[in-house]
């Protein structure tokens, strides 16, 4: 689809939707939700450009057929490079996509489907393929309904006061399950075409009803989504979240009910925690690439602003600085996602995965370090940002004159783009739709603590450890070069890249 074919189809359904206290009569014509369309409508017209063919779409190993990247099973090292590059292209021109979570929750769900069917000889792999062929050919975009209310936090899903703090199995069915309870955080929620519901964390048996995995129609009988609006819509200095943004839904499902092939987890505790970390390290190797894209923008909006200002950065060593480690900050994090794709693993499911050390590490330095991005971008720009009268006065005949005529920087550089790109860099660092950006930022895909515990989980200490003991006994001066035992790392041939798919 286009990205005209894509805000037409939502015509098809009729999801329960509330912005701001309304009910909303169609998604696709909403101003609230505006921004939110547009946003995801950049994945689908990107894989209509020529220039960006190669790394928007991919040729699905299951099926043979040439697919959306958003949708695409990752099979090789070389395809979790382009779909870095993708996410990376697609926020660096609308701040968040959305659709590449899409992609993650695929992904994690394709390779645990696999996963429990060998243990438990079910056939939930065999319903997915179904599913996933069928979304693929019809480019449908998916929310991902996985974080719960949660309630108590101190207590298990079990032990909470209301069950429908997190979404649960309530009843089984000969032809289906009945799930209910509310998943408090979807974005773009109120325009997608149907949602993946996950598990959120790991459950012990006690709680198996609440490990459950299925596909839900948007407009299913049960599903309620209250919203908040995408972006700023409306506003006249909202110079890029006027335009862009996305909504994010608290979505309830009341009594809902998902046919058998449409379920892909119903109470395999042990594999749901598997497939809330595969998505999980899926998901943070593309938050790299959607940060990095934010970056880019405020690097470029950074560097107008410098020139609007009238300063020189080969001149002005401080204002050089404070622009290359906000390059260095982007491009450092945005390496550990290149170094998580070359370093990828082979799934059982023919899949490949991203590395977990890498991918968890650049996730946790977007996430500490956003906000040294926004005061980098601060600092490059000065105080005008903030104190720039509203765009309003830009019309007003009393004092447009007067205003034009003192804020103007260098004189090749007229008043009115100067206030332009102060505008941007508010919009982007200082508004709240600023602040949205970096709450995602940090606990998007899980918060700092979590991917902490995914690197020390996954990193081989215990390597290091026998390295220095083989020293401290000069192992390595009997023994000659110790060999790591890492996987993908200072082998006995040397670093490899995975050779991309369909080279052999």
């Amino acid at each position: 689809m286009t990205a005209a074919d894509y805000r037409e189809s939502l015509r098809a359904y009729k999801p329960r939707v509330f912005v701001n206290g309304h009910a909303v009569q169609s998604v696709a014509d909403e101003p609230l939700l505006a921004p939110g369309v547009a946003g995801v409508g950049v994945t689908y017209d990107f894989a209509h450009r020529r220039e960006h063919v190669p790394i928007m779409t991919a040729r699905q190993g299951t099926s043979g057929n040439t697919v959306n990247r958003m949708l695409h099973i990752n099979e090789s090292s070389q395809d979790l490079l382009y779909k870095l590059e993708a996410v990376r292209l697609v926020c660096k021109t609308s701040g968040c996509a959305q659709r590449y979570l899409t992609h993650d929750a695929l992904n994690g769900i394709f390779q645990s489907t696999r996963l429990t069917d060998d243990r438990h000889g079910t056939d939930y792999s065999q319903r997915f393929l179904a599913y996933l062929h069928d979304v693929q050919d019809k480019d449908l975009t998916l929310g991902v309904a996985m974080t719960d209310a949660k309630g108590d936090r101190s207590k298990r899903p079990g032990k909470q006061l209301n069950p429908d703090v997190y979404v649960h199995i309530k009843e089984r069915r000969e032809a289906g399950i009945v799930i209910r309870g509310t998943k408090a955080i979807v974005t773009g929620a109120p325009y997608m075409h149907e949602f993946l519901v996950m598990p959120c964390r790991t459950h012990v048996p006690e709680d198996s009803e609440f490990a459950v995995c299925c596909a839900v129609p948007c407009d299913a009988p049960g599903v309620t989504i209250i919203a908040r609006p995408a972006g700023r819509p409306g506003e006249a200095s909202a110079k890029f979240s006027g335009k862009y943004g996305q909504s994010v839904g608290v979505v309830i499902f009341d009594d809902v009910f998902v046919p058998y092939d449409r379920v892909f987890l119903a109470g395999e505790t042990e594999e749901g925690g598997v497939l809330t970390t595969s998505y999980a390290t899926h998901h943070r190797h593309s938050c790299i690439g959607a940060r990095a894209g934010f970056g880019d923008l405020l690097i470029g909006a950074g560097a107008l602003m410098i020139e609007a200002n009238g300063l020189d950065v080969a001149h002005h060593a401080h204002i050089r600085e404070a622009m290359v480690e906000l390059i260095t900050i982007t491009e450092g994090f945005y390496a550990c996602g290149v170094a998580s794709s070359v370093y990828c693993t082979k799934d059982p499911a023919g899949s490949v995965m991203p590395d977990a050390v890498f991918a968890n590490i650049g996730k946790l330095l977007l996430a500490t370090k956003i906000y040294d991005m926004h005061r980098l971008a601060h600092y490059v720009s000065g105080g005008l940002i903030v104190a720039l009268p509203g765009p309003e006065e830009d019309h007003n005949p009393e004092t447009r004159a007067s205003l034009s005529a003192v804020m103007r920087g260098r004189p090749d550089i007229p008043a009115t783009q100067r206030a332009e790109v102060a505008r941007l860099v508010e919009d982007l660092t200082v508004s709240h739709e600023a602040g949205w950006y970096s709450v995602i930022s940090l606990h998007g895909g899980g918060s700092p603590e979590a991917m902490k515990r995914e690197i020390w989980r996954n990193y081989p200490v215990m390597e290091k450890i026998d390295l220095v003991e083989g020293l401290l006994d000069r192992g390595m001066l009997d023994e000659g070069r110790r060999v790591s035992r890492q996987p993908g790392r200072c082998c006995t041939t040397g670093c490899q890249v995975p050779e991309p798919a369909g080279s052999q």
